[in-house]
């Protein structure tokens, strides 16, 4: 059923008069009358009793006009729906992120920016390590992924990877431990014997793995004393003074008691990517957009 007809049809019954409807359509007369008889015709009944004196709808007209106005707002309503979605105001959005990132300024920022501007917007959040966050986009589990690593992950050619910034590690260990009483900054060469708290390998893929390089590099041997597969147990065992660990800078805002930072020297520098399909839905592309201009300002704290 062409929805045209039932416009034409509720102008009529509205104005309860063709020359009055036609001109409130925009057209003439007679095709206004040939349109109202080709929906009579695809329905089997009359909608409109005509005399030259006076047109009234049939009982049938006058059921059939308040379910043509119920359609008529259903089929608006679906367009409406359809442009929102198009414009990614609507839908769902899953994402993966390292631990970290979200104490990232530019990363905080941006969701708290993507929840503000698009609140019907469904977001799923993951936080999963490097390797889970690419098998789920491999499986289109989650769409935008955001990982931590000091070189540009390795993706298939379906996805594309971005650097979102730059920050330096720091070493993190009880405010009692030698290296944190010291009035110059520790080297990784000075990690040498000392027991280290890391994140377990699932968890710390990419970023154990460049650490390990290092500790080759300064011909030293890491002591892992223990394994951790959060973030809460990976500091609350440094604090409990099982070991010193190492942590991007954005986590330096993080309070745990009887536990100091401190740089390295020479700096050490980590990067964090954002991840995602190169064909991306609306939802997920207003999210990178937000992400990749944030101004790195953290709602929080400004």
């Amino acid at each position: 059923m062409d929805l045209r007809h039932l416009r034409y049809f509720l102008c009529v019954a509205d104005e309860m008069h063709f020359g009055r409807a036609a001109a409130r359509l925009g057209i003439s007369q007679p095709p206004l009358s040939q349109q109202i008889r080709a929906l009579e015709d695809e329905l089997g009944v009359r909608l409109f009793d005509r005399t030259s004196r006076r047109v009234r709808l049939t009982r049938a007209g006058e059921l059939f006009a308040p379910e043509a106005r119920l359609a008529l707002q259903q089929a608006e309503y679906a367009a409406h729906t359809a442009r929102r979605a198009q414009r990614g105001e609507i839908g769902h959005l899953a994402l993966g992120f390292t631990a970290s990132a979200p104490f990232v300024p530019k990363v905080s920022q941006a969701l708290y920016r993507f929840r503000q501007e698009h609140p019907e917007v469904e977001l799923k959040l993951e936080e999963l390590g490097r390797d889970e966050q690419l098998e789920a986009l491999a499986h289109n589990e989650i769409e935008v992924a955001i990982i931590r690593g000091f070189g540009k992950p390795s993706v298939s050619p379906d996805l594309t990877a971005t650097c979102l910034i730059h920050e330096t590690m720091v070493l993190a260990l009880r405010e009692d431990h030698m290296l944190a009483k010291r009035d110059f900054d520790p080297t990784i060469a000075d990690l040498r014997d000392e027991p280290l708290v890391l994140y377990s390998a699932a968890a710390g893929a990419g970023f154990n793995e460049h650490f390990f390089w290092m500790c080759e590099q300064a011909a030293i041997q890491p002591r892992v004393a223990h394994e951790a597969n959060g973030l809460a147990t990976l500091l609350g065992l440094v604090a409990a003074g099982f070991g010193a660990t190492i942590l991007a800078q954005s986590l330096v805002r993080l309070h745990v008691d009887n536990l100091v930072y401190r740089q390295f020297s020479p700096p050490l520098e980590t990067r964090l990517w954002l991840v995602h399909h190169v064909q991306l839905s609306p939802t997920a592309r207003n999210f990178v957009e937000l992400v990749q201009h944030s101004n790195g300002v953290d709602p929080i704290t400004a």
